[in-house]
């Protein structure tokens, strides 16, 4: 067990050693030492319900023992060939996720990271297009490389101006904070979708594709209303520019609802052409990847290869936790679980709290400023507080959105109803802590002010 002194040296060693732009959470930060199911326990001992999963990683559970048999099997016979070879447990994995990607004809790469799954699917769609115009949600994350930080419409995550693509940025990732916030469902479409003809208007050439998550992840679990992304795409399609999901942090169940996210916004039959894919496929384990109609994957001109993407350990890794989620109807127990969160969330009623949205398991709470009007101000020192009040009271949530003002709420898709009951009361305690905290404050200065 780590005292707090090498809880400290650590912290100093990876500040000398590491990149200073790397973010930590805590003002005292822990070093999560190993995990099970749904909680983890920290190198002191502390044990923690974890309703973030790893950044919406460890989809299944912690040390699933069907992933750590697959693993320590597969890496018994040979950890490493890359694709200039045969290699079965990869080809296995991308059967499996063609068969239920429900995507007509499709064809899978594997990449190491949902960073390069986006950074594969604009290579794709910027070649067949012969276009580097991109079209891409406000508010929006996709990565943290060059050309994905070319299309992040979220000015936290782009250190840089300079970008490989002429990128446009549309409504309707975030209706909380918008224009049209005031509309109802079919109403906000219809302003989303005048939203974007104008700019495909105004941007004139070409436009290779429009990339979107069906929920913003790095956003603070933002989106707009079911049917939305389809409308995008009636319109998109006349035009014959790509539609690519980002499937990241929505794939494989999360929402409850459906297994991938784009299907809440399918019309009339209509799919993405490039669907991309990452975090909780491998729980834990380093893969993404990308789904493309045969047509648009075999497109690209000159040889490729991946040196990492599909390893023989990752694939029998992910495939056994693919397998497990499947056989376990992990979807339907976020869709059945989810609800004690989200509903439980919405009774409550505190002056900081301004929105709580999102779908199964992919919750997300925005906090705002007491008095500020509508839709509040934002309150970044408030997500802060309430991240430090659940640490104590032994619940890991995550927090994000374009003003740090999220709360980010998603537990591995095993989660009991149990546990559902408990993270709601540790995070409604924490918020009403921190609303307390902000009120103690306030009559505080009001006093000093006085005369």
């Amino acid at each position: 067990m780590s005292t707090g002194n090498e809880q400290g040296d650590l912290l100093a060693r990876t500040r000398a050693v590491l990149p200073s732009w790397l973010s930590i959470y805590y003002d005292d930060p822990i070093e999560i030492e190993r995990g099970e199911g749904r909680h983890v326990w920290a190198a002191d001992g502390t044990r923690y319900l974890d309703f973030f999963g790893g950044i919406l990683t460890t989809m299944t559970a912690h040390a699933l023992p069907e992933v750590t048999a697959a693993v320590a099997e597969q890496a018994g016979k040979i950890l490493h060939t890359s694709t200039l070879y045969l290699n079965r447990p990869m080809v296995e994995l991308a059967e499996e996720i063609a068969a239920i990607a429900a995507i007509p004809d499709a064809k899978v790469f594997f990449t190491t990271s949902g960073t390069e799954a986006n950074d594969a699917a604009l290579l794709l769609a910027s070649s067949l297009r012969r276009s580097n115009q991109i079209l891409a949600l406000r508010n929006s994350y996709h990565g943290r490389s060059f050309s994905t930080i070319a299309i992040t419409g979220n000015r936290t995550w782009s250190p840089t101006s300079l970008s490989p693509f002429q990128t446009y940025y549309v409504h309707g990732g975030n209706r909380f904070r918008s224009p049209f916030a005031g509309l109802g469902d079919a109403e906000f479409v219809d302003a989303c979708v005048w939203d974007l003809r104008e700019v495909l208007d105004q941007a004139g050439g070409d436009v290779a594709a429009l990339i979107a998550e069906p929920i913003q992840g790095v956003g603070g679990f933002t989106h707009g209303p079911d049917g939305l992304l389809g409308a995008f795409a009636k319109e998109l399609g006349e035009r014959g520019i790509l539609w690519i999901s980002d499937e990241v942090q929505t794939g494989w169940g999360r929402t409850g609802e459906h297994f991938w996210g784009w299907q809440a916004h399918a019309q009339g039959g209509t799919t993405p052409d490039i669907v991309t894919f990452a975090k909780g496929i491998g729980n834990g384990l380093s893969v993404g990847g990308v789904i493309a109609r045969a047509e648009i994957m075999d497109s690209l001109k000159g040889n490729s290869i991946s040196t990492f993407g599909g390893s023989p350990v990752t694939a029998a890794g992910a495939l056994a936790n693919l397998r497990y989620l499947l056989a376990n109807d992990l979807q339907g127990n976020a869709a059945k679980v989810g609800p004690i969160l989200l509903d439980g969330l919405r009774e409550l009623d505190s002056p900081i709290v301004g929105d709580v949205r999102g779908k199964g398991l992919m919750i997300g709470v925005e906090l705002v400023r007491p008095g500020t009007g509508s839709p509040g101000e934002p309150a970044p020192e408030l997500a802060s507080a309430v991240l430090e009040a659940t640490k104590r009271r032994g619940l890991l949530v995550g927090k994000g959105g374009l003003y740090g003002n999220a709360l980010r709420i998603a537990p591995p898709l095993t989660l009991t109803p149990e546990e559902a009951t408990e993270g709601l009361a540790l995070l409604t305690a924490s918020i009403e802590e921190a609303a307390a905290g902000l009120a103690t404050t306030a009559s505080v200065e009001e006093k000093v002010v006085s005369p």
